[in-house]
């Protein structure tokens, strides 16, 4: 039961918050505001502590459980979740009583931090984390900034610039705190890190307040880190569970894998099979007993009120009998081996040395285990461009300015500049009116960014020269802007640093150039731009915009844009990111009415985002076209070669991004996604102009459909020379359409044939793409008629929403932040990673699992239906054919271990073969080890070896003396001896499918049998004396006794296993699969030298053999393992041996080898 909703209202109510509203008021230092100017309305808020402990207790899902083994399920999760709550626990009580410093009566008072309220004023110095979520008002700069660090809410370790509020920043001292007198209107709390609407009321004397707006650059975040700055007073907004980290607490909406989806279905129909062997047994109860001496035999006379039961009460009750005498074929515990095997399981991904980049320091991570086998799955990976198939290392390579290029180093006004050596230049010199303009361009990009200068002691401030020795360090959350003013300090232009609201600049003269920034209009990812706006030193007022050609060019009315738009598109060919730069001049009273369109835009609480988007279309219009950059991103290395080998596997790679379609394209092309045979196909915006968009659709799906009609795209997957490829590019706007419903009401017609032509491409190239449409091709393809499993793959914010929206999503811990880590399931070094996560971990995931899931329904037929046909021989009176402990002990220790170490261990082909050959990922696509072929036949061979164990028992003993003194087997000697051959059987038929042969495996298989045999003999009696009084006593002891006992064990067994050993040999000789014809080739040996277990499972083994020739070589010398230790994980890998080859390697030529016998049969 989901109690959200519940505890959201009982927040509220125990908030005195009932009469919930949108805003709430804060009083500063909790003063009242002076007579008449508001009334004053007394609220309360929740003090600052945290809980995060549960105090629940989550049961895994089973619709009929029953005694012991439920109980011990519910045990062992209540200890687990029990223990990590006390954990929690503990660690909130730490954290609630961390002392921190209030102003009080102008004094500073130390508190602990659970007793921190909202209207509090805090003081925090450097190093030190706020404690609640605070508004600035002032620090010791005289600028009234401050520096932090969020890289516990979001991973970003860069400094971030916040601002105080404009009237509050001069207040340095306790006594200037304590006396201001101010309220703070703001939104009620919501998770969203990076968004904040608020406004504060600062009261001077009896006059009217000043109203300033607030936004996420006042705000300082729980969570956060003060740096480079001595101590900041803040005022406290949200508290303890209120604030921002803690409403990013919760968990984001579940994820379920296709194998959990396979497990429910697969459970529903063992239910149905458990209700109809109820019901078939109660039905022919009374048959049986229609008869009246079997109704009332002379044994067991009816009393005269059971003889007035109602009928259909008594039929009823013995309906839930028989429920429950069969509910054991419900498979409980395997609810719980499953999250054990995903947990366990996950580590896996964390400790491969392959996955962890030195460059970075960064290993990969897993936010989420529940979607490991998901990863085997994969049909479609939609990716990110930039940051993920590129480095986000921008290198600034040129810049167009008036139709003249200029090259860093190169050539700059006609002069030749140092380091320009053997390199030739295009353009000559421009006019004087060009000169302007030229370094009007220039400082338009020395002004228009968000780049902090890092500080440095040793360098003076304002005489900080690029020639002098000594470059300025520039730190932004956009290696772009970096980039532009790295490039701009090059070509002669150096932004120095922002001071008391003036941004400084160094000329090619030396001279230092001082702006006033008055307004900085933000990036957004829908408008594409920015802009800023200055006042220069001689008093005149510049607007300037920097931006996406797509959204400057539409807002200039001056400027040569036939030649800078040519040179735009010649870069993006290239595979260059291009911007343009325009400005315009403002007059006085020009700027006062954007001041006022501004302000009132930003004080608005409500819909302030879409007024001030709104005030920014008004005042970035008219603009005078100056010039555009051109930036490199590189290729990431081995991310053609990803993208091949995932096209191998069958997967189809979509790229999804915001740049232009050219540079979009380049990249496609450099990365293989296309390839020279592929004939692109476009669905843009300049196409849909020149004809309707019915008409490109359906002119597109004639030419892929004409092509494709013999064939499927899945035989070749866009890779075979001899076909033709076809690759598709579609922009947003056009995608817009597309989506967007007619007239008529529907779209379905549309999707659909966009969603054909796709089918029948072999990559498809989304440019100019806005943050939701990414997740809206995602949700198109998965909710498409195929219901695909699909993976994104991001590395900023906006790659968030696809990231959230795929099946299985996957954040690149790059240089944008990690908000995609942060929202993703897996998180990964580089883009080159996903494909060892995919082809390698994913595949044996899913292969894992696939066979935990059979095996357990395979173990519970055989172990339930004896229990059925027992019923027919003994009157259907509910008696049961196992002891009380067997029933019990069957599925919690009998049997659990070797299915879960199989589950986490085997390797059905080698490391190196997996990532040699992409193919064998086409295997287990679709699920294809989970459907309802492969589940009938493992229920059938559950039914098939049920039978043998009981009817094979019966036969054989029936009326026969079998023991040396004459005695008959009894009830309980019948029931071990069929519990014995099929304890024996289900786990040599675990044996047999196992590949990967370790000490392990060894030491639980046989094991678990040794186990059973030592607990029924203790059980018996014979170890344990004193159980002599119990049912048991020395019945298993008398079986073991009897030669044909024996006999009976060894030939059931091997009756049970021989029809599934020769579907085997028959199937791999008949029909193999891809995977079976690398086993027997012999060029796959699973426990080659690249094993992901071989240090812990064989290494450590004395009794370790080799398959490989050399292994004799790597006897004689002492083993050695390499410890790789990062983020406190451990993981061990064994030096090599020299000259093993898996072509060399054979089963039947080391006859000792474990599982070399196995390895023939199965």
């Amino acid at each position: 039961m989901d109690c959200s909703l519940v505890r959201t209202l009982v927040h509220r109510y125990c908030a005195g918050e009932e009469n919930w509203v949108d805003s709430r008021t804060i009083y500063v230092g909790h003063r009242e505001p002076p007579p008449g100017a508001e009334a004053y309305i007394p609220q309360r808020y929740p003090d600052n502590r945290i809980v995060s402990s549960k105090l629940i207790i989550d049961t895994p899902t089973s619709p009929v459980t029953s005694g012991l083994p439920l109980f011990f399920v519910i045990t062992v999760t209540a200890i687990k979740q029990g223990y990590e709550d006390w954990l929690r626990h503990k660690a909130d009580n730490a954290m609630n009583q961390c002392p921190v410093h209030f102003i009080q009566h102008g004094k500073l008072v130390r508190k602990q931090s659970r007793k921190l309220r909202v209207g509090d004023i805090v003081m925090v110095k450097e190093d030190e984390t706020f404690p609640c979520d605070l508004i600035f008002l002032s620090s010791n700069r005289g600028d009234g900034t401050c520096h932090v660090t969020t890289a516990s809410l979001d991973g970003e370790s860069s400094h971030k610039t916040h601002y105080a509020v404009q009237d509050t920043k001069g207040f340095h001292t306790e006594e200037d705190i304590d006396g201001l007198h101010a309220t703070i209107e703001c939104e009620q709390p919501q998770p969203d890190l990076y968004k904040f609407v608020g406004r504060i009321n600062v009261y001077s004397d009896l006059n009217d307040p000043v109203v300033r707006p607030l936004g996420s650059e006042n705000l300082l975040l729980r969570g956060a880190t003060l740096k480079n700055t001595e101590k900041i007073f803040g005022v406290a907004i949200y508290t303890g569970m209120e604030t921002k980290m803690a409403l990013n607490y919760q968990s984001k909406s579940q994820k379920r894998s296709a194998v959990e989806k396979s497990m429910n279905v697969f459970l529903i129909v063992y239910l149905c099979i458990l209700i109809s062997k109820a019901l078939i047994n109660t039905v022919l109860k009374y048959v049986w007993q229609s008869e009246p001496f079997r109704d009332e035999p002379w044994y067991n006379q009816k009393t005269e009120s059971e003889r007035q039961r109602n009928l259909f009460l008594k039929a009823f009750t013995d309906f839930l009998a028989f429920m429950v005498l069969f509910n054991y074929i419900i498979p409980v515990s395997m609810y719980v081996t499953v999250e054990m095997q995903k947990f366990l399981g996950s580590y896996f991904i964390t400790w491969d040395e392959d996955m962890f980049d030195e460059d970075t320091g960064e290993g990969p991570l897993v936010n989420t285990s529940d979607l490991n086998e998901e990863l085997g799955q994969v049909e479609y990976i939609f990716t990110d461009k930039t940051g993920t198939l590129t480095e986000n290392n921008m290198e600034f390579k040129e810049c167009c300015i008036e139709g003249h290029v200029y090259v860093p180093h190169v050539i700059c006004n006609g002069q030749v500049l140092p380091d320009a050596s053997g390199i030739d230049m295009i353009d000559s010199s421009p006019s004087v009116s060009g000169r302007e303009r030229e370094e009007l361009f220039f400082r338009a990009l020395c002004l228009c960014h968000t780049v902090q200068v890092k500080d440095d002691d040793n360098v003076d401030g304002p005489r900080k020269s690029p020639d002098g020795g000594k470059s300025c360090v520039y730190i932004s959350s956009s290696p772009d802007e970096v980039a532009l003013v790295e490039g701009v300090q090059r070509l002669g232009f150096t932004y120095l640093r922002l001071k008391d609201n003036y941004m400084e600049i160094l000329n090619r003269d030396n001279d230092v150039e001082r702006f006033e920034l008055l307004e900085i209009l933000s990036f957004d990812s829908v408008r594409r731009r920015m802009s800023v706006i200055v006042k220069s030193a001689e008093g005149d007022i510049y607007l300037f915009c920097k931006g996406a050609d797509s959204s400057i060019f539409p807002r200039v009315i001056e400027g040569k844009v036939d030649q800078i738009r040519a040179r735009v598109e010649r870069n993006a060919v290239e595979g260059l990111r291009t911007l343009c730069v325009a400005y315009k001049r403002l007059i006085p009273e020009e700027y006062e009415g954007i001041c006022q369109l501004l302000q009132a835009a930003k004080v608005a609480l409500q819909d302030r985002e879409r007024k001030l988007a709104d005030a920014y279309e008004q005042i970035e219009k008219d603009l005078i076209l100056l010039g555009a950059t051109a930036v490199e991103d590189r290729l990431q290395e081995k991310a053609a070669d990803t993208i091949e080998a995932l096209q191998k596997a069958g997967i189809k790679v979509w790229v999804l991004t915001g740049d232009k379609m050219e540079t979009a394209a380049a990249t496609c092309y450099a990365c293989k996604l296309f390839r020279r045979n592929t004939q692109l196909l476009e669905l843009t915006t300049k196409r849909i102009e020149e004809q309707s968009l019915h008409d490109v659709l359906f002119e597109l799906s004639k030419t892929v459909l004409r092509h494709s009609g013999s064939l499927t795209r899945d035989t070749f997957s866009g890779l075979s020379a001899d076909l033709q490829d076809y690759g598709l590019i579609i922009d947003g706007a056009a995608l817009s359409l597309i989506m967007k419903p007619r007239q008529d009401g529907s779209s379905g017609n549309y999707r659909e044939l966009f969603l054909e032509i796709c089918r029948s491409c072999s990559a498809v190239l989304c440019c100019r793409m806005a943050p939701l449409q990414k997740a809206q091709i995602v949700k198109l393809i998965k909710f498409s008629k195929e219901h695909p499993i699909t993976l994104a793959i991001g590395d900023g914010a906006n790659d968030v929403s696809m990231i959230l929206e795929a099946h299985v999503g996957i954040g690149v811990i790059g240089k944008e932040g990690r908000q995609a880590a942060r929202n993703s399931d897996y998180a990964i070094p580089k883009f080159k990673h996903l494909k060892k996560m995919l082809l390698v971990h994913g595949h044996f995931y899913y292969i894992r699992i696939s066979e935990l899931v059979q095996y357990f329904f395979y173990k519970n037929v055989c172990f339930i239906f004896p229990q059925f046909l027992y019923q027919f021989f003994c009157g259907f009176s509910q008696q049961t054919l196992y002891d009380t402990a067997y029933l019990t002990l069957y599925n919690i220790s009998f049997t659990s271990l070797p299915i879960l170490l199989y589950s986490l261990m085997e390797q059905h082909v080698g490391i190196d073969v997996l990532k040699r050959d992409p193919t064998l990922y086409r295997d287990i696509a679709k699920n294809a080890l989970l459907r309802w072929r492969v589940f009938i036949y493992w229920t059938l061979l559950g039914l098939f070896d049920a039978m043998v164990f009981f009817f094979g028992a019966y036969f054989m003993f029936e009326n026969t003396t079998v023991t040396s003194n004459g005695q008959i087997f009894g009830n309980w000697t019948f029931g071990t001896l069929v519990f014995t051959v099929m304890v024996f059987t289900v786990t040599l038929k675990l044996a047999l499918d196992t590949h990967y042969w370790t000490w392990i495996n060894h030491f639980v298989i046989w094991g678990s049998l040794l186990f059973y045999v030592i607990f029924s003999l203790l059980w018996g009696g014979v170890i344990w004396p004193f159980l002599n009084y119990q049912r048991m006593y020395y019945v298993f002891i008398q079986m073991l006794s009897s030669g044909p006992a024996w006999l009976a064990i060894v030939l059931l067994v091997t009756v049970s296993l021989l029809p599934d050993v020769l579907k085997k040999v028959l199937c791999r000789q008949l029909w193999p699969t891809a995977t079976e014809r690398v086993q027997q080739n012999g060029c796959a040996q699973p426990w080659d030298r690249d094993s992901e277990f071989t240090p812990l499972a064989s290494l450590q083994s004395p009794g370790y053999q080799s398959t490989c020739p050399s292994a004799t070589w790597s006897r004689s010398r002492p083993q050695q393992v390499t410890l790789a230790v990062w983020k406190g994980k451990v993981s061990a890998e064994p030096p090599p041996a020299p000259g093993c080859s898996h072509h060399s390697c054979s089963s039947s030529s080391m006859p000792g080898c474990p599982g070399s016998l196995v390895g023939m049969l199965v």
